[in-house]
């Protein structure tokens, strides 16, 4: 059994307003108890600050996380946001290269490196997303596909930093779509990952130190058979984070 702590992460993407994200947010810190399972939430960035204070008055151990940011500082970037104003309304986490951002906004691997690097050198630790579509999944490409995202998020990033660094593996045919990896699938997903972490950038000591979140459309009915695979150590999770039963009930499968 691994010795890696569980971390499950709720990407609220753009949903929930003001009322909702705080009552959400509410109920979670009410019921989140413990410190055996990491726990993030991500809401839309008008609403950091307003989660990131029912958290805090809570006293709650769940982070605040960012679904996205801005590699460079303070500035003239029309409409960006900077990692100092990030972690001013209470960020401690930042998601990069997800998915919808590489295939709808068109975020090139090395706009994601430089997000990557910023966000380590400020302190932050990052969930780098990586994944094939379902086109590169029937040519055979997973392991190719996952190594070069890989590849190029972490270029530059230290075996010291890697304890910053989450790995999300989400298989883009499987975001949002009710389809699944089956456990043995991503489990095969997982462990490549690993393996390239192990083999081909790092060593032994940050492959198995690093945690790898599973991110495709991870629900109650599921969760318990993707987290029991050893190389599985949480989720990234979209729609059932907007529930608090469900992403409770993820959360304790992950115990």
């Amino acid at each position: 059994m691994s010795q890696r702590k569980p971390y499950i992460g709720g990407n609220w993407k753009m949903n929930l307003h003001h009322a909702e994200a705080a009552a959400l947010a509410a109920a979670l810190a009410d019921r989140v108890r413990g410190d055996d399972v990491e726990v993030a939430i991500c809401p839309a960035f008008p609403y950091l600050a307003a989660v990131s204070s029912v958290l805090c008055e809570k006293g709650s151990s769940i982070k605040v996380g960012a679904q996205d940011l801005h590699a460079l500082p303070n500035g003239a970037f029309t409409g960006e946001v900077s990692l100092s104003m990030l972690q001013d309304v209470g960020c401690k986490t930042v998601i990069v290269g997800h998915s919808e951002r590489r295939h709808i906004i068109g975020e090139p691997d090395t706009l994601i490196n430089a997000k990557v690097l910023a966000a380590l050198d400020a302190g932050m630790q990052v969930i780098l997303c990586i994944g094939e579509t379902i086109e590169q999944r029937e040519a055979g490409k997973t392991d190719a596909i996952n190594w070069g995202q890989m590849g190029y998020g972490l270029a530059g990033v230290t075996a010291e930093q890697m304890s910053n660094v989450v790995i999300a593996y989400e298989p883009v045919w499987a975001i949002g779509t009710g389809k699944t990896a089956t456990p043995d699938d991503a489990q095969q997903a997982h462990a490549a990952v690993r393996a390239f972490l192990r083999f081909g950038l790092f060593n032994d000591a940050v492959a198995d130190a690093v945690r790898i979140q599973y991110g495709g459309s991870m629900k109650p009915a599921n969760a318990a058979e993707l987290l029991a695979q050893p190389d599985i150590d949480g989720g990234l999770i979209g729609g059932a984070s907007l529930k608090a039963d469900d992403f409770i009930a993820i959360i304790d499968a992950a115990r």
